[in-house]
């Protein structure tokens, strides 16, 4: 079965910090390491083993150990690290002689280690005197050391003495049994109080320490060590490694999953390749969130499981903007709402899961991820395959939820025995933060050997407890970096952390403190919020809410807290009481059955409230029994809301009272009430009324007299403080309400939980040089204690600070975080549910240094050279020195003859200081085997671990030795320095050059490269090239004449980065011209100093720099630099981490500094601008320089020719020591004024001058300048042109001539004149916005000549004049033309009676402009049937008589003297058949007017006659074809008779004549002519009138009379 990893069952981040760190052990330093813990001894009961050896015949006398026998001590230096030794190696009985002399030294009292020898009767009395030289005991510490004995006999009767100290339980961590640390010391565990280390059996050898509360529980747990230790021992002994003896039912199960554990071998196969794509992408990934695509960081895996089981497909998408995912199965969108229960996707924060529940057979298929957004899509595929289970196999192993398998069940890769070693590197320190910031821990973790299919299981802890990763906390595991997040920092996050690495039945972990600090207040003065919210108790309608008290309270004392709620898929949260309450806990009724809730709590004081706790977990408002029922039996995903039904009753039954009513708690507020429902109600549910009465009475009152509860729980408020009650409890249900139960004993409301006492005896002693341990006597009579908070100030500040900010249990803390050299006192009050106790007494002050221990073992011991009786070790300094310098090292050698090693022998009594050292009076071709320990003022510490075998012979090989001593300082980013010491053994010939080789850590070791491809004779070397946070190793090989030798040992892995506050080395040169080197440092402890070299050499001669010193600044002050100053110069801070610069003085730097000292020692003013002039408005000359800065006691000379100038009518001198500006302004610059003029400056001790030479045609030049600048001055009094006059081409193509005045007044006139003429200008000029101008319209030919105007007033006057002639007539006129040419519409297309005509309107026409037509791109030649011409403003193109060949496209140009403008038409298609159509339209209505019937004259609109008279009138008619006449009177026809007669001769003329008129003749009349083309009518009016004198005859009016066309 394949088991998912558990970061892919939560995973939510990726931590890119650590994603490049891959730090790995090389291959080397493991096999010696193997080697060295394979040698075993063969004499004695008591054999020094190394991991694989055994204890032979169970001897419980001496127990198993990875390194070296130890030795028993108990030293205040030594107790932190619970080192303890075992006295009964025979090999040590031959070491008393030599250890002797080393006890004189560290020995500070032989009394207590002879008791404590006493306890080992079986020890040498040699060997107790070498034990006396590590011992810095008391008397009370060798009684101790006694009742440790290594028998089990002391444990089987219940030793009562022994100070074993089991920790809590409530920080204990998981029950797997861990092997010890290589080293003889344990490491000291935060906050934890370790005082020895035992040793007990438990199939391997197991160190337990910590805290229990009774003696009686520290005698259980050490005889159950005891009774395992006897029943896993088998007749061979006892095995010596970490791995332990199973119990029969785990081998069992081991044999059975062999199956499982080999299928979990190939899912972690393909672990590790998503694992290096996930790298691999992440190494290119955009970090800066810009625009991308998506990219997958984590692809579904695919997997193998059987029927009935889920599986859950996990993928990590980035993009920007986010993608969205989408999931299919065999290419089909998966819809969860089609199959309800089947599917579960869930998407949080970049990472999404499919779930596929209770698999089956079909659901065997290709399941795809497809990621989009707005740059792209991409996809990532993987196999799902269901198989069936055809054989036996136990369901237990197989969980219902996910799968998955423990690690550590199953076989390991070497078998039941097999060992690994677990190292971890770049380990997280102390940490911390803030609420509400992001957090990372990180650890790289090594593990050898490494085998690629049996990967590690990671477990983080809190304070001993498991985390589970959840909305808060985020675990990752990159393959080689185990990473856990805090995404959202709380005190509740505060604790101990453990990261512990687990490779089958080993692990090995490592911890680390971390402290969160409270946010701001919203509020100034406001108190923390509190943490740790729990629900307690829920049930139907009812829960408990607890909390702890914040470690601040703002400054004023904390009235209470304020409890909120909030239903669960709501934002809505509701305040719980009216008034804040001081107990730390508080009952919550009033909940809805089935419904999620989640709290939070607020403190308050008088300066405001806190900002809210983090919020609760969940808890529904269940009956107990209903919630248990649902864990048992989980159904769908949690939704926040559960529907609870109730039975349908079958028949009503009245309840019983209910049962064991008590008071479970009563503070001052509150009293809960807690009972048993009753036995008798039926089959539905019931209810509950609480009925109260005062003690000695029994007048009951119904607590709740509106709505019954539904839990048999219930909290009664509103009670008055002091006073007695009793309380009884009534059932009800549908069938009425039941008996009263038994009513609880008098019950007094006030609070039964006091307030802690105050903690005592505040002891503070030293830890680190930043941090301070602190222990107390705990609380007298403490109930329900939650912990204690310690705070610490400054001696003398009075300023406060917490230490910790989530309660501590125990009486012992590390406060972290301290100013390193400052004083310090501390004090603690305890904490329960009731408040906080008063503080303690302050502690005494204690000044923050790291406390003095024994150094480390040094490490990789190597032969430098060997002759016939000596040989040259070297060696590495140890990485723990102890808190003080390493004052010398002691070394040991020993035999070893067939394999088996002899006694120790000192090499050396006095302590050697180099870290090379000769070993004299040794046998030739005999075998060695050494040892080197490091000492301090502490003491001597742990020797190494026993070399390899060497063999003391004379080294013939004619290459060099190794070098040794290798040191990496000035560590940045992209580049080291490199230093060694040359080899011990040169070879035949000297040593000529060394070559460097580096290699990235995790590499093989082909791929060892050269960094220098010549050899080098210096002794150090910058290696540049490094990548950022990439790891290295380094090794140095030496070369002579014979070749190159064998390389040195390798550093140590190194990682390239700069650390945060790394500085640089400084060059400086000070006031008085001396040049110094400077190096600051921020991170010095009080015993660091700093080391200045030349060239990576000591400095022996100091009479060319001096040095000094002070604070965190040192300073190398050159004497007087000169060429044998050339060279490197490096500074290093020792007892810091590595903390050097350097700065390299070649030839052409110390020019430029003995330049730079030369300024300083004889400065000069720096000047900004050199000496310049420039004229003035007036004409004036200003003479200006101006300098950086200037003091105020800066003087200014200034010369001309040699004699100083003063301040007078001619010049006016100005200096501006603000700006540094110098001026000199010369009125007026005459002949006489040609020379050289300098300005001298002096300002302290500082000079400088500049000079400006005016000579020649220079000063004639600026002369004429300023001569004109006077005139012009003089010109600008009176009205004045500011812009001479000018031409303009308005938009509507007409000229405006116009020119810019100023300095105008009422009485200014303005004349214009062209070719001498005035032009007489209608309007007068206003001079708005002093502009004056003149419009010429139609502008043309005849308006060239030369304009002139004129401005006067009683001040004088300016012309200004502008000829328009010639060129500059043309100009005007093509710009003319251009105006014209870009007014130029569109072309249009106008049909004819003659044919289509193409035009465009302009706004003002002018010949100037030259217009041409092309057709096709072809110029038109003008004929009688396609003309041009221009008419008013319209240009045309006419084509009479249209043909097809007249399609295409026209283009008309414009043409403007310079730039031809062109307009464009298509007359083709449709364009050109609508305008043939229309034009064939207007051809026919032209014919039909031309030859229409009309009326062309001759009858008048009114004709008067006399009664008698005759009246005749003739007209002419015209039409083709003839038209026909028709005469009407009164609109109605006319016919002849004698009486009027009608003529119509030859189709021309027609004729009306009427002989004899009467009255009855008057009428309307007309003549109407008709034709095919059509119509026209003239009407006349003829009047007769009846005269009264003579007769007469009437002559008719000639008119046109009125026609009409029809």
């Amino acid at each position: 079965m394949m088991a998912l990893p558990f970061y892919q069952k939560h995973h939510q981040h990726y931590d890119r910090a650590y994603r490049h760190k891959e730090l790995q052990s090389t291959l080397s330093q493991y096999q010696k390491e193997e080697k060295r813990k394979s040698a075993v001894y063969s004499h004695g009961s008591t054999a020094y083993t190394r991991g694989s050896a055994a204890y032979r015949h169970g001897s419980a006398a001496a127990y198993g150990h990875e390194s070296a026998a130890a030795y028993s001590h108990g030293s205040a230096a030594y107790g932190h690290e619970s080192a303890a030794y075992s006295h009964g190696s025979a090999a040590y009985d031959h070491e008393s002689a030599a250890q002797s002399r080393r006890s004189a030294a560290y020995s500070l009292g032989s009394e207590s280690l002879s008791k404590m020898s006493s306890a080992y009767d079986h020890e040498s009395a040699a060997h107790s005197r070498r034990s006396a030289a590590y011992s810095l005991g008391s008397e009370s510490l060798s009684k101790r050391s006694a009742a440790y004995s290594l028998g089990s006999e002391a444990y089987s009767h219940g030793l009562k003495d022994s100070n074993i100290m089991i920790e809590d339980r409530s920080y204990k961590l998981s029950p797997k049994a861990k092997r010890a640390k290589q080293s003889l010391f344990s490491e000291e565990k935060e906050n934890k109080a370790i005082d020895y280390v035992v040793p007990v059996f438990t199939g391997r050898q197991v160190y337990v320490s910590g805290i229990t509360d009774t003696e009686e529980e520290r005698i259980k747990e050490s005889a159950a060590y005891i009774a395992r230790r006897n029943l896993f021992a088998t007749g061979e002994g006892i095995s010596a490694t970490r791995v332990a003896t199973s119990s029969s039912t785990e081998e069992q199960h081991e044999k059975k999953s062999r199956k499982v554990a080999i299928r979990e071998s190939a899912e972690r196969l393909a672990l590790k390749k998503t694992l290096e794509e996930t790298e691999e992408f992440h190494r290119k990934l955009n970090e800066d969130k810009l625009l991308h695509a998506p990219e997958f960081v984590i692809k579904p895996r695919s997997h193998t499981v059987w029927e009935k089981q889920n599986v859950k497909l996990h993928c990590t998408v980035t993009g920007w903007p986010e993608p969205r995912l989408t999931w299919y199965k065999n290419n089909v969108p998966i819809n969860v709402h089609t199959h309800p229960g089947k599917y579960f996707i869930e998407s949080r924060y970049g990472m999404h899961s499919l779930e596929i529940n209770k698999c089956d057979f079909e659901d065997t298929a290709q399941y795809r991820a497809s990621a989009m957004n707005v740059k792209g899509e991409l996809s990532a595929y993987a196999s799902l395959v269901v198989k069936r289970y055809k054989g036996e196999f136990d369901a237990s192993y197989f969980h219902a939820g996910t799968v998955t398998m423990p690690l550590s069940f199953g076989v390991t890769p070497h078998g039941y025995a097999s060992k690994f070693e677990i190292h971890f590197v770049d380990k997280f320190e102390v940490t911390f933060g803030r609420e509400g910031e992001t957090m990372s821990l990180g650890c790289t973790v090594i593990i050898h050997p490494d085998i690629k299919r049996f990967h590690p299981e990671i477990q983080w802890y809190r304070n001993g407890v498991l985390i589970t990763p959840s909305k808060w906390v985020q675990m990752h595991w990159s393959g080689e970096r185990a990473t856990l997040t805090l995404a959202h920092a709380n005190k509740e996050d505060e604790g101990l952390y453990t990261l512990r690495v687990v490779m089958g039945d080993y692990y090995e972990q490592y911890s680390g403190y971390v402290f969160v600090r409270d946010a701001d207040a919203e509020m100034p003065g406001a108190p923390a919020s509190p943490l740790d919210v729990e629900c307690l108790d829920a049930n139907k309608d009812y829960v408990i809410i607890s909390w702890k008290q914040p470690a601040v309270d703002g400054g004023s004392p904390i009235l209470g807290y304020f409890i909120d709620k909030c239903e669960v898929g709501t934002t809505h949260w509701t305040q719980c009481n009216e008034t804040p309450v001081k107990f730390a806990r508080f009952p919550v009724t009033g909940l809805i059955e089935g419904r999620s809730y989640i709290f939070r709590v607020r403190a308050v004081n008088k300066a405001g409230i806190s900002i809210p706790s983090r919020v609760s977990e969940p808890v529904a408002a269940l009956d107990p029994a209903d919630r248990a029922r649902l864990r048992s039996h989980p159904s769908a995903p949690w939704t926040g809301q559960i529907i609870v039904t109730e039975e349908e009753p079958a028949e009503g039954v009245v309840p019983g009272p209910p049962s064991d009513l008590h008071v479970i708690e009563a503070t001052k507020n509150y009293v809960v009430l807690s009972w048993k429902p009753p036995g008798e109600r039926g089959h539905e549910g019931v209810m509950y009324f609480v009925e109260k009465c005062t003690a000695g009475t029994e007048n009951w009152q119904r607590v709740n007299t509106e709505i019954p509860v539904k839990s048999p729980r219930f909290a009664v408020f509103d009670l008055a403080e002091g006073k007695s009650y009793r309380f009884r409890v009534r059932c009800c249900n549908s069938a009425g309400i039941g008996e009263p139960s038994e009513a609880t004993e008098a019950t007094v409301v006030g609070d039964k939980l006091d307030i802690p006492k105050v903690p005592g005896r505040i002891i503070p002693t030293r830890n680190t040089d930043t941090s301070v341990v602190v222990t107390w006597t705990e609380s007298k009579g403490a109930k329900e204690l939650v912990g204690y908070y310690v705070e610490a100030s400054i001696a003398g500040s009075g300023h406060w600070e917490p230490s910790n900010n989530n309660p501590v249990k125990g009486t012992r803390f590390i406060c972290h975080g301290l100013l390193t050299g400052e004083n310090y006192i501390f004090r603690v009050r305890a904490v329960n549910a009731a408040g906080l106790s008063e503080y303690s007494q302050e502690s005494e002050a204690i000044e923050v240094k790291a406390a003095i221990a024994a150094p480390s073992p040094p490490y990789d011991i190597t032969v430098l050279e060997s002759v016939r009786d000596s040989m040259v070790l070297g060696w590495k300094q140890p990485k723990i020195i102890g808190g003080a310098e390493i004052t010398g090292y002691y070394v040991n050698y020993r035999e070893v003859i067939d394999g088996v090693p002899g006694k120790w022998n000192e090499a050396n009594i006095k302590p050697v200081s180099e870290r090379a050292y000769r070993i004299h009076n040794l046998k030739e071709n005999m075998v060695y085997q050494f040892q080197v320990a490091a000492a301090n003022l502490a003491g001597v510490g742990t020797p190494s671990p026993p070399t390899r075998s060497f063999k003391c012979e004379e080294w013939t090989i004619a290459v060099p030795g190794p070098p040794h001593d290798l040191l990496c300082t000035e560590v940045r980013k992209d580049s080291l320095v490199l230093l060694w010491k040359p080899p011990v053994y040169i070879g035949r010939n000297p040593v000529t050059g060394y070559y460097v080789d580096v290699k990235e850590t995790e590499a093989t070791d082909e791929h060892w490269r050269s960094v220098n491809e010549k050899p080098i004779a210096n002794k150090f070397l910058k290696v540049s090239g490094l990548k950022e946070g990439v790891s290295y190793l380094f090794r140095v090989r030496a070369t002579n004449q014979a070749g190159v030798g064998k390389p040195s040992d390798t550093t140590d892995p190194v990682i390239a980065e700069t650390r945060p506050g790394t500085k640089e080395m400084e060059v400086d040169v000070d006031d008085n011209g001396v040049i110094s080197l400077n190096f600051e440092c921020d991170q010095m402890s009080p015993d660091s100093k700093f080391v200045w070299s030349k060239n990576y050499e000591p400095i022996e001669d100091e009479s060319r720099l001096a040095f000094d010193a002070k604070g965190g600044k040192s300073k190398a002050a050159f004497k007087d630099l000169g060429e044998d100053d050339l060279g490197i110069y490096s500074c290093a801070v020792t007892d810091t981490d590595g903390v050097s610069s350097s700065y390299t003085v070649d030839e052409e730097e110390m020019k430029r500094l003995l330049a730079l000292s030369h300024e300083h020692k004889f400065p000069t003013v720096p000047l900004k601008s050199e000496l310049a002039a420039e004229l003035l408005e007036k004409g004036q000359v200003r003479f200006w320089l101006q300098a950086e800065k200037l003091s105020g006691n800066a003087k200014v000379n200034f010369v001309f020719n040699d004699k100083e100038i003063v301040n007078g009518e001619k010049y006016k001198m100005k200096v501006d020591h603000n700006t540094g500006l110098i001026e000199m302004i010369m009125d007026k610059i005459e002949d006489n004024d040609e020379g050289t003029y300098t300005f001298q400056l002096q300002d302290g001790k500082a000079t400088n001058q500049s000079s400006l030479v005016l000579i020649g045609d220079v000063f004639k030049k600026l002369q004429n300048e300023a001569d004109f600048q006077r005139q012009e001055w003089f010109r600008k009094q009176g009205p004045h042109f500011v812009e001479y006059l000018g031409w303009e081409v308005t938009a509507d193509c007409n000229v405006l001539l116009k020119c810019k005045v100023a300095n105008i007044k009422k009485e200014t006139h303005i004349v214009w004149y062209k070719d001498g003429r005035e032009i007489m200008v209608d309007e007068e000029h206003d001079f708005k916005d002093g502009v004056c101008t003149l419009l010429i319209s139609e502008f043309s030919k005849k308006d060239a000549g030369n304009y002139e105007v004129i401005l006067k007033d009683d001040r004088g006057k300016d012309k200004s004049k502008l000829k328009l002639v010639e060129a500059a007539f043309a100009d005007l006129m093509n710009e003319v033309c251009r105006k014209i040419a870009v007014s130029a519409t569109e072309l249009k297309i106008q049909s004819t009676a003659e044919g289509i005509r193409l035009f465009s309107f302009v706004n003002y026409y002018l010949e100037d402009l030259m217009v041409s037509w092309l057709h096709n791109d072809a110029k038109i030649k003008y004929t009688d049937r396609v003309k041009t011409g221009v008419t008013g403003e319209q240009i045309w193109l006419q084509i009479n008589e249209p043909t097809p060949q007249d399609k295409g496209k026209y283009i008309m140009e414009l043409f403007d003297g310079k730039t031809t403008h062109t307009r464009k038409l298509d007359l083709s298609g449709q364009a050109f058949d609508e305008a043939c159509i229309e034009f064939q339209r207007l051809k026919q209505a032209a014919v039909a007017e031309r030859n229409r019937a009309r009326i062309l004259g001759g009858l008048p609109d009114v004709v008067t006659i006399q009664e008698g008279k005759a009246l005749n009138l003739t007209c002419n008619v015209w039409g083709d074809p003839v038209p026909e006449v028709t005469w009407l009177k009164n609109e109605k026809p006319l016919t002849a008779d004698a009486h009027c007669i009608l003529k119509y001769e030859s189709g021309k003329s027609a004729s009306f004549t009427m002989t004899g008129v009467n009255t009855i003749d008057s009428g309307r009349y007309g003549i109407l002519v008709k034709n095919k083309y059509g119509t026209e009518t003239s009407d006349f009016t003829v009047s007769v009138f009846i005269p009264e004198g003579e007769d007469e005859v009437s002559q008719p009016e000639p008119s046109k009379g009125d026609k009409k066309k029809v």
